[in-house]
């Protein structure tokens, strides 16, 4: 479990960063108080929808601030997170409401103090340039009104936030418990019943090759793959960096907007158009790990529905710094059934490792029940080794589990645990002890990956409870936009 701990410690602190980008226009999404009734309703909060328009509106201004290309506000993926994101302002931003917060003016100008477009108005000598000021803020479409309310409101959310962050485990003891449980050892042998073994005494007939075969086709299909052709726009190290950004606009505007051929795109940038076949949904076979069709996006994007059905180019994606690939299918060819005769030493190999599988777990079944008469009985096992949570040797899911869980007032204790494919794996637990000299420092990291999870988990109850409160509704699917050729 600590493992698991450990890769997610910075989990929380990533959830509270989405929850506390600003919402308004100037530095953050969109306005809580903006909404388009007259479009199509995407969600409800309240019983105030979060509509289409507001999402693609918002996924625009989401691309430019990021400086990414501005094709991305057209994928589903992007728009659907942007719409998370919203959903997920709207639900604090009913929960602010509904507790009635309340912000300090000195807490309102310390938040300014913190925005470096702010701070970057003051002169020299610390007077600040209110003329500036309002000319950035009518540039956002906000007056100083909107503006000083929309501070007062993210400071309202990040507060509420960091109040349920702050949750702390009702009894400091129950961290030191969990420690002690997870350094407790316990000795374990092992007995594996595995499949390769009995692989002698299977020796399945024609027929029942020839079932197998007809049973599961899908097993021996050849992939599907996809012949393609594709241009690749790559910056000269003596071009001036301008330069190539404005051949990069031209390069994904035009496979996008002219998104039947990649020729226009090839002509007006003086690209060849190369060619590439057999690609299957694991890449093409043979390419070295920089070429652009290498790239996981790339692949993906070929297979998308409109890339094979519609035969459309895929919006330019950069596959390092300075290099920006489109591509189109050409053809497509479906996954097919191979012949019994190319597969027939396949079909014997599946069919007589499960036969031998199903030998191998029927032992290992005969074995448990001669141990549950006769425990004392080790033969057979392997030489013990002494095993914890934190220090599991070899075991792992449910074999860790379960040897853990074992009753240590009634030993030794055996479990028997399957692995899909290879066997059965007898395990005996016969002492168990708890380990002199507890390392403090682990004790602490421990302590504070609790209280992370646990803060974690108080929080998505508290958004739990607001969601329902304010009683959110999905209207209506979110959808790609329809927005010309390249949509």
């Amino acid at each position: 479990m600590f493992d698991i701990v450990r890769k997610h410690q910075k989990l929380l602190q990533l959830v509270l960063m989405l929850f506390i980008v600003p919402s308004f226009a100037m530095f953050g999404i969109s306005s809580y108080s903006s909404f388009m009734d007259k479009e199509t309703d995407l969600v409800k909060v309240d019983g105030r929808p979060i509509t289409a328009q507001e999402v693609d509106n918002a996924a625009k201004r989401q691309a430019e601030r990021v400086g990414g290309n501005p094709q991305i506000a057209q994928s589903l993926q992007f728009r659907q997170a942007i719409l998370n994101e919203l959903l997920q302002q709207r639900i604090l931003g009913f929960a602010v409401n509904q507790l009635r917060l309340q912000v300090g003016k000195e807490a309102l100008i310390k938040s300014l103090q913190n925005i470096p477009q702010i701070r970057a108005l003051y002169r020299p000598d610390g007077s600040f340039d209110d003329a500036r000021f309002k000319q950035l803020l009518a540039s956002n479409g906000l007056n100083e009104e909107q503006f000083y309310a929309s501070q007062a409101f993210d400071i309202k959310i990040g507060q509420l936030v960091n109040s349920v962050a702050r949750t702390e485990l009702p009894n400091p003891k129950l961290s030191e418990i969990i420690s002690t449980l997870y350094e407790t050892e316990r000795q374990v042998q092992t007995l594996s019943f595995e499949a390769k073994n009995y692989l002698s005494k299977v020796n399945p007939t024609p027929e029942e090759l020839q079932a197998f075969y007809t049973a599961n086709t899908k097993l021996f299909e050849s992939p599907e793959y996809i012949d393609i052709e594709y241009i690749v726009l790559r910056a000269d190290p003596k071009e001036d960096a301008k330069v190539f950004s404005e051949k990069a606009d031209q390069f994904a505007n035009l496979t996008y907007d002219q998104a039947d051929s990649l020729k226009p795109a090839a002509d007006k940038l003086k690209l060849g158009i190369q060619t590439q076949n057999g690609i299957t949904r694991s890449g093409a076979a043979g390419l070295s790990k920089d070429h652009p069709l290498a790239n996981p996006k790339v692949v993906q994007a070929l297979f998308g529905d409109d890339a094979v059905k519609n035969k459309r180019n895929i919006e330019a994606i950069q596959v390092s710094p300075g290099v920006l690939v489109s591509a189109r299918v050409v053809v497509f060819h479906p996954a097919q059934t191979l012949p019994y005769k190319e597969v027939a030493a396949e079909v014997k190999r599946q069919v007589s490792q499960r036969a031998a599988e199903k030998l191998a777990v029927a032992s290992a079944a005969e074995r448990y029940a001669q141990l549950q008469k006769d425990p004392k009985n080790a033969t057979g096992f392997a030489n013990p080794i002494w095993v914890s949570r934190n220090k599991p040797a070899n075991l792992v899911g449910a074999a860790l589990d379960d040897v853990m869980s074992a009753n240590p007032d009634q030993l030794p204790a055996y479990v028997s645990v399957n692995t899909p494919g290879v066997g059965t794996t007898l395990y005996r637990v016969d002492q168990v002890r708890q380990p002199a000299g507890a390392d403090a420092k682990v004790h602490k990291a421990q302590a504070q990956q609790i209280q992370a999870l646990a803060a974690q988990a108080e929080f998505a109850g508290f958004m739990a409870y607001w969601r329902d409160t304010a009683k959110v509704k999905t209207i209506n699917p979110l959808r790609p936009p329809s927005t010309g050729a390249g949509s």
